[in-house]
């Protein structure tokens, strides 16, 4: 698909985890998208946090998600430093199965122009740096 958006190259993506992300990092490369639920509430909370927003507890519950979403917001970015021509469509996504969780990613093989809010989309995985997979999004029809 020419013109399609696309994330960058997995060898330019790196990331830093800490206690509280690493548990979503580790899901991810195992090709499972998962959010933190707190352990007393039930709240969700991505990015995790290491206490609950709502009731302030420690307790955390890394729930796995069906890798279904829905296009919250976005925006097209035309031209990254070092990738002139590369497309991308960044997005903040609603997490099905985990109300109030938000979550930034790339949606990948679809025209830019395409991409709407309330879009649905399904989770994929991509290796970058240091065996590290990131969840990247495609639209629902093309999964």
């Amino acid at each position: 698909m020419a013109g399609a958006a696309q994330a960058l190259p997995g060898d330019h993506v790196r990331i830093t985890t800490n206690p509280v992300t690493e548990p979503f990092w580790q899901a991810a490369k195992e090709d499972r998208l998962v959010a933190l639920a707190c352990g007393d509430c039930g709240t969700f909370r991505m990015p995790p946090t290491p206490y609950c927003p709502n009731c302030r507890s420690k307790a955390q519950n890394w729930v796995e998600l069906s890798g279904r979403a829905t296009v919250f917001s976005f925006s097209i970015v035309r031209g990254y430093p070092g990738f002139p021509d590369i497309v991308i469509a960044a997005a903040v996504l609603d997490l099905e199965g985990a109300p109030g969780a938000r979550l930034v990613s790339d949606i990948i093989e679809v025209d830019p122009d395409a991409v709407y809010i309330g879009m649905p989309v399904t989770v994929t995985f991509s290796p970058i740096t240091e065996g590290w997979k990131i969840p990247l999004f495609r639209p629902a029809e093309n999964s």
